[in-house]
């Protein structure tokens, strides 16, 4: 079902500006500026109300709560500001804090993970946003990477309050039993409770704010690792259950490459008694909380935005010369995720990720225009360049004979296909921000230049090999679609090596260079999942396609 189609917004006091940005469990995230004004650019999130609790399993009380608790929290570096709210009898928008810099774990490269000291300057700037928000008395419960997001200096900040609960007002702590959060982020006690008659006065709780702890110390795994230390902390799972069995001292291969100082911070954050867990203060007291980043200002900012943008792009990579890798799950298990999943009380309580998230109009996804390449590469007639874009764009240096070569050598998406790993010089010699190396967008895309109706098979193919359930045809793009350079848009609908839903959508257009050369670009964009688990899907497709895939080095 289309966003568009269920009822027509309301009207605003400001200008929406942009496509759809991002899309969550039951809304639709675009860009809007005042009336009248072309600054600030801001975020709105836009909850079709009925849709949410038809589809999402959210009560109307709980997107009022959203709403309340986020703006009860206040200000903080570390988190997406609350700007403004209202409604209607169908709509309800949130106006907050634009991300600049994007998704963080768009960012990362799954199975390798961030540089130590990169890693160190989320885990801090993770900490002091959430330990800030327990200040308020309120926990999030639903920290996951999909939250996560990097401001136009690459600082972290937390989104999505969706989940958020008071667990302490005016001195008295409260505990829940509320079902939610993300499988592989998820504490143990929260299991415990759905396995309970949660009606009964007997019925296990937990503490809101130690479940954070939790999901905290699982994301610092995964900055490290580039993997979660398991899928589920179930008796299903083995990892988990290895860890418990050693107390800690797992002997899974990924836990012996975090580094021996985190270790023992690790293993007090994600303890399975919660009651022995390790605090904030506990967490500021650690050696490797403590240890120097060069990184890191005195107030907790990114010292050299460019500095570490080059470090998180240089680890970005895809090898085109390795092996494809086992296929995704068969179409009978993407159709059935609720009955097969292991834990199905996640898809009947859990209101985060619901199984039909809103779909806006056909191709209504913003496309983001490549900053290197600025007014020297055109989308369409309806893509402008933004002046903050031209004013730092080397076209100037590249001259009006540049090459397609020339052109995409500065490209970040580029660099990841380097036989070579590393950011090219050219590119951080013109960068003048983050984004400028670190693109908002999300680098799971690539250019190609193959004949459309060849490439669109290709992918076909390699979805087909992949035992993904093939999307509908996508040959009937409407004339308006045609002129923006559309060519399809492959809708998929998936299930990661975790057995959770992956879902997104492939979307291929023309990109028209200087020198007249016209290619072809593929973007993978996530609607519902793991980020990383996404990337492991666009990798696994990119090596499926490389014969199409366009490369400065072929």
């Amino acid at each position: 079902m289309n966003m568009s189609q269920l009822d027509p917004l309301p009207e605003l006091p400001f200008r929406i500006v942009s496509e759809t940005i991002g899309r969550g469990a039951y809304a639709s995230i675009k860009k809007a500026a005042p009336l009248g004004a072309s600054s600030p650019i801001f975020a709105v999130k836009l909850i079709h109300k009925g849709y949410a609790v038809k589809h999402g399993r959210i009560s109307a009380k709980q997107i009022s709560m959203e709403v309340s608790l986020h703006s009860h929290v206040g200000r903080h570096q570390n988190i997406i500001e609350w700007f403004a709210t209202d409604e209607d009898s169908v709509w309800r928008w949130i106006a907050m804090e634009l991300a600049e810099g994007g998704d963080l774990f768009d960012k990362i490269e799954a199975d390798v993970g961030l540089e130590e000291d990169v890693a160190h300057v989320y885990f801090l700037q993770l900490i002091g946003g959430v330990s800030f928000i327990h200040s308020k008395g309120v926990a999030h419960r639903d920290l996951k990477p999909e939250n996560i997001l990097l401001s136009e200096r690459g600082d972290l900040k937390i989104a999505d309050f969706g989940m958020a609960t008071m667990f302490e007002y005016k001195g008295a702590r409260k505990q829940t039993s509320t079902m939610c959060g993300s499988p592989p982020y998820i504490a143990p006690e929260i299991l415990a409770c759905a396995k309970n008659d949660r009606k009964s006065p007997e019925a296990p709780k937990y503490s809101a704010d130690l479940v954070d702890i939790w999901s905290c110390g699982v994301i610092l795994f995964v900055l490290l690792v580039g993997n979660t230390p398991w899928d589920e902390p179930t008796s299903g799972s083995w990892e988990f259950q290895e860890y418990v069995r050693t107390n800690g001292h797992s002997t899974d291969s990924l836990w012996q490459r975090i580094p021996a100082d985190a270790l023992s911070l690790l293993r007090g954050m994600i303890n399975i008694d919660a009651q022995q867990r390790f605090s904030f203060t506990h967490i500021r007291q650690h050696p490797w909380y403590t240890r120097h980043n060069g990184h890191l200002t005195a107030n907790g900012s990114v010292s050299d935005p460019i500095a570490l943008a080059t470090q998180m792009l240089s680890r970005l990579r895809v090898d085109l010369n390795a092996e494809p890798t086992p296929s995704q799950r068969h179409q009978a298990d993407a159709m059935d995720i609720d009955s097969q999943s292991p834990n199905d009380w996640l898809a009947k309580h859990s209101s985060t990720q619901p199984e039909a998230p809103i779909n806006d109009a056909f191709f209504d996804w913003e496309r983001p225009t490549m900053r290197t390449l600025g007014s020297a590469y055109t989308l369409s007639s309806t893509q402008p360049l933004a002046q903050s874009d031209a004013a730092t764009s080397p076209k100037q240096s590249l001259g009006p004979s540049a090459s397609a070569y020339d052109i995409l050598g500065e490209e970040p998406t580029m660099s990841q296909f380097s036989q070579n790993p590393g950011v090219p010089l050219s590119l951080t010699q013109h960068a003048r921000r983050f984004r400028d190396i670190v693109p908002a967008y999300s680098l799971t895309r690539f250019f190609s230049h193959v004949p459309p109706t060849l490439l669109v098979q290709m992918i076909f193919d390699a979805l087909h090999q992949l035992n993904v359930p093939l999307p509908p045809s996508a040959a009937n793009i409407s004339r308006q679609q045609q002129q923006a350079d559309y060519i399809a848009m492959l809708r998929v609908r998936t299930l990661d090596g975790r057995r959770q839903s992956l879902h997104g959508d492939i979307l291929v257009g023309k990109c028209h260079l200087l020198d007249s050369t016209e290619l072809l670009e593929v973007r993978f964009v996530k609607v519902k999942g793991d980020p990383l688990e996404w990337r492991r899907f666009f990798k696994k497709v990119a090596l499926l396609c490389k014969d199409g895939i366009y490369s400065n080095e072929a």
